[in-house]
Order: C-alpha cells, then sequence, then structure tokens
C-alpha cells in the first residue's frame, strides 16, 4: 500500500481514532474508499466521527469503543473483529499517551498504562493481524513512534522508552516482513498539533508543531518507498539523527532541559 489509490475497498484499523493524528488519517482514508474500523476510548466521540465521514465521505465506518490502555484489551478487540468478519488489511497503531512528570511523583497506574497502551498494545494488535496479511501476500502495519524514541527524555522517562520500543519493534517487524508483501512503517513525528499536550502538558511540546496531515503526508511517502521508518519534518529528521550520536551525558541534558516544567510550575 503505497498511495492513497491503494487503500480504495480496504479495510483499514486506526486506533487512537477519535482525534489527533488518528482522526486525520479516518478522514483522509474516507475520501480514499478505504472501509474504516475506528477505536478509541470515546464512544460519543468515535460515534461523532463516523457521522461526519458517513455524511462527508460516504464511506462505510464501523466503531469499536474500547479503552487500549486495559489489559488484555487488544485481544478482545481481535475477538470482536473476527465476530463481526473483518479481514484487517491495514493496521494504523496511532494510539498512545504521554505523561510529563517525575517518576518518583507518578501514579503507578499512570506508568503501567503508558507502557500497556505505548508497548503492549501495539505489539499484541501487529502480532494478531499479522498472519493473516503473511497468508494474503498483501497489508500494511503504521506504527506511530515519536522522535522521543531516539534519546532518553528525563521527566518523559516512560514515555520515551515506550517509544524506543516503538520504533525497534517496527524496524525489526520490517525486515522479518519485507518479502511477504507486507509493508511496515514506523512513524516518528515530533511536536504536532492534537490533544496530546492536553494530557502531557505544554512543557512536553519542542519547536514547532506540525499538523497531523504533514504527518500523513509523510507516512504515504514512506510507504510508497518501503521505508522501515520515517521522521516527520526535515528538522525533527536532523534532531534525530543528531542525538545518538552525542556524548550521552550531552544527549541527556539536551533532552531533559527541553521537556523541564517552567520554575513557576515548580512546588517548593
Amino acid at each position: 500500500m503505497s498511495d492513497l489509490a491503494t487503500f480504495a475497498g480496504k479495510t483499514v484499523l486506526i486506533t487512537g481514532a477519535s482525534s489527533g493524528i488518528g482522526r486525520a488519517f479516518a478522514h483522509r482514508l474516507a475520501a480514499a474508499d478505504a472501509e474504516l474500523v475506528l477505536v478509541a476510548r470515546r464512544a460519543d466521540a468515535l460515534a461523532r466521527l463516523a457521522e461526519t465521514l458517513r455524511d462527508r465521505h460516504g464511506a462505510t465506518v464501523r466503531v469499536i469503543p474500547a479503552d487500549l490502555a486495559r489489559p488484555g484489551a487488544a485481544a478482545d478487540l481481535y475477538r470482536t473483529l473476527l465476530a463481526q468478519g473483518l479481514d484487517i488489511d491495514a493496521l494504523i497503531n496511532n494510539a498512545g499517551i504521554g505523561i510529563h512528570g517525575d517518576l518518583a511523583d507518578a501514579d503507578l497506574g499512570t506508568v503501567t498504562g503508558q507502557i500497556q497502551l505505548n508497548v503492549t498494545t501495539v505489539a499484541e494488535l501487529s502480532s494478531l493481524v499479522l498472519p493473516a496479511m503473511v497468508a494474503r501476500g498483501h497489508g500494511a502495519i503504521v506504527n506511530i513512534a515519536s522522535t522521543a524514541a531516539f534519546q532518553p527524555i528525563a521527566h518523559m522517562a516512560v514515555y520515551a522508552a515506550t517509544k524506543a520500543f516503538v520504533l525497534s519493534f517496527t524496524r525489526a517487524l520490517w525486515a522479518e516482513t519485507r518479502h511477504t508483501g507486507v509493508a511496515v512503517l514506523a512513524v516518528s513525528p515530533g511536536a504536532t498539533d492534537t490533544e496530546f499536550f492536553q494530557t502531557a502538558g505544554e512543557d512536553a511540546s519542542v519547536g514547532t508543531r506540525r499538523s497531523p496531515d504533514d504527518v500523513i503526508n509523510t507516512t504515504l511517502r514512506a510507504l510508497a518507498r518501503r521505508r522501515p521508518s520515517v521522521v516527520d519534518g526535515r528538522v525533527n529528521a536532523l534532531v534525530a539523527a543528531l542525538a545518538p550520536r552525542l556524548p550521552e551525558r550531552l544527549a541527556i541534558g539536551i533532552a531533559e532541559r527541553s521537556v523541564r516544567s517552567a520554575p513557576a510550575a515548580l512546588e517548593v
């Protein structure tokens, strides 16, 4: 699947579809005559989006409200897909969460929730839908990583580590599937104009924010070139390439300062 035309008539599962990059993917693919299966925690937002896509594009849209940060959620979702007779041609693992703050101050549930959603669900959904794609000889899996994947980030230690997993996992999966007809791609956006920062906080934002449509355009170009991974935006790509080459302490220090809370926000 290398361009929008190849998605016509294909069934595409998008997680985290109710807002941001996931919502933008839903609009773009609905306009390309893809059949959509949209998953997110907020049932009301999903229902509104589905209605808009049907009215605007005449799209076939199914919605499955699900909290993918819950253990076992990926397997439950897959059972629902099977029960509805849905064969997934493309998976966009977009759902994710990032929490800004030090680990010593974090609630354990927010720590495990990030890992469950950003790591376990991504790996489980990929493993569940992949065998049928390989058997058919075509398909696509797009996993949304982050520029946070390229260096440790203090104050967002768990988030950065989960995205490093997504990047490594997806690159390896690309190698495993490169001769099967299945396209696998890790996409690493930098700061993007989405609701992410309502949860992560404004201190988690670094640099000029790009748009979700920018991320989609980058994704489609990388799929066409059968790349294992891509960073969205030239500046982001430069930073991602430079960070692993810096001395360890320097790289960690720069990343820490970039997301450090403003002094006025600190409690004393």
